[in-house]
């Protein structure tokens, strides 16, 4: 392997999906989280384009991961409740890329295949179309996890820690794939891991080899209620979750110097995110599929790791959902987005017009002002919200959700980041409640949602 591999302009772009599982978004040194640090995520934030209002429209794990592979929400493909089976008939972001001549790839957790049991084997015909795939359906156990392989039944038990692991098989497999000038094929490859996922527990930094976060150092949020038992777990919680966020950053670095030796970072866009973020105390939950902000609002951005060529830098108040990643990577390599794909291309927001990958604008429809969030069914989960909801979010911050027969949520989380003060039955809010209102009965006509919102109640 040529490993001074000049970058070639007719190459086309590749790309690279990190995502953990419960990651939230201001858990990062660079947006202000004084307990962790994650010094290569922060790089690649200042290298590249941050999407500071990215949300996950359904915040729980299938409904997630549905609407990421099928830029589908989770009422329209069908994967709206955890578990679900994501049906092998629909496409996914996958065949696109086989058609443009790309190799697929997908390593790590799955939760598609209507299973939350670790052992459960996913068939190749229900691995998304992706030319290489090695994974699990559901873990739960980040130090004795299990993988299928591409072509094997068997299941082969990863030798360390879960995130390590999954690491090195994606770097072992890019760098077997990657080739010379002659047999160079561009790549979309996803690496997808469990933490900083429940249980609460993780390795030893490597870059410190020792245990940096202690729970007694914790600084809670604002809305974590200053009640003794719920601070106690949380403290305990958060440290490991911090840990696990931190070795998650050193994989990212791992990965990024492994693009570096191969001789392809300038060419490759890494993209990284999460499923949805984890309430971790605040507002006296714990868990995700709520509305709340550490629920929905999930770290997302897209950078070069050899750097800005081609891009363009800094941050956007886009706001990007689930069903728009899909099509925003399909935009970022000048891939023809898919009817079937109902989200919005973002990639308008990175590419410089003078990048070799430019195709220029063909989008027909205005970027969406306002983001549609959901829980499709009732969740039942002991420390989270276990009802049925709708609710938008808009790009200024005002947030507002419904539950069967109530009107239930409406903040300004640009002027309200905690979620202190809900303005629902506010009279001197009924203007912006009315608006938003609108909004979200547009969203669940135009996506044909079958929710059936509230009428509007009318302070007295």
């Amino acid at each position: 392997m040529n490993h001074d591999l000049e970058l070639q302009p007719q190459r086309n772009p590749n790309i690279i999906w990190i995502f953990g599982d419960q990651h939230r978004a201001q858990a990062l040194s660079y947006r202000g989280d004084p307990n962790v640090y994650t010094p290569n995520i922060d790089n690649l934030a200042r290298s590249g384009m941050r999407f500071d209002n990215a949300v996950a429209g359904a915040p729980w794990c299938t409904p997630f991961r549905g609407a990421l592979l099928t830029g589908m929400y989770p009422h329209q493909n069908g994967a709206d409740r955890t578990p679900s089976q994501l049906s092998p008939s629909l496409p996914t972001i996958a065949e696109p890329f086989n058609r443009a001549g790309y190799h697929t790839a997908y390593i790590g957790k799955w939760h598609l295949d209507g299973s939350n049991n670790r052992e459960h084997y996913v068939p190749p015909q229900r691995r998304g179309g992706f030319q290489y795939w090695m994974g699990y359906e559901n873990n739960n156990n980040q130090n004795e996890c299990y993988v299928y392989g591409h072509e094997s039944e068997e299941p082969i038990r990863l030798p360390g820690y879960e995130t390590d692991s999954l690491t090195d098989m994606l770097i072992q497999h890019l760098g077997d794939h990657v080739g010379t000038d002659e047999d160079y094929q561009p790549f979309l490859a996803v690496l997808s891991v469990q933490p900083p996922h429940d249980p609460y527990t993780s390795p030893i930094n490597p870059e410190y080899n020792q245990t940096r976060i202690h729970p007694k150092d914790i600084k809670f949020r604002r809305n974590v209620p200053n009640v003794p038992w719920i601070r106690e777990k949380a403290e305990l919680d958060l440290a490991g979750y911090y840990r696990m966020i931190e070795n998650l950053d050193y994989n990212v670095g791992r990965i990024s110097l492994a693009l570096k030796k191969m001789g392809v970072d300038r060419e490759t866009y890494l993209v990284f995110f999460s499923d949805h973020g984890d309430m971790l105390g605040s507002h006296a939950q714990w868990g995700k599929s709520s509305p709340w902000e550490e629920s929905i609002r999930i770290p997302f951005i897209i950078a070069k790791v050899g750097g800005r060529y081609g891009m363009k830098v800094g941050h956007t108040e886009a706001v990007i959902n689930h069903v728009d990643i899909a099509p925003t990577t399909l935009g970022l390599c000048g891939i023809p987005v898919p009817t079937g794909m109902v989200g919005y291309d973002y990639s308008a927001h990175c590419i410089r017009p003078d990048a070799p990958e430019y195709k220029g604008s063909a989008k027909t429809n205005k970027e969406p002002e306002s983001a549609y969030l959901q829980q499709i069914p009732r969740k039942l989960h002991r420390h989270s919200v276990n009802k049925a909801w709708r609710g938008m979010i808009t790009r200024d911050g005002w947030k507002y959700v419904c539950t069967p027969g109530n009107d239930w949520l409406l903040f300004n989380t640009a002027e309200d980041c905690y979620e202190q003060a809900n303005y629902v039955y506010d009279r001197s809010y009924q203007e912006p409640k009315e608006y938003c209102h609108n909004l979200l009965a547009r969203w669940v006509k135009e996506t044909g949602d079958s929710f059936q919102l509230p009428d509007i109640l009318l302070p007295q």
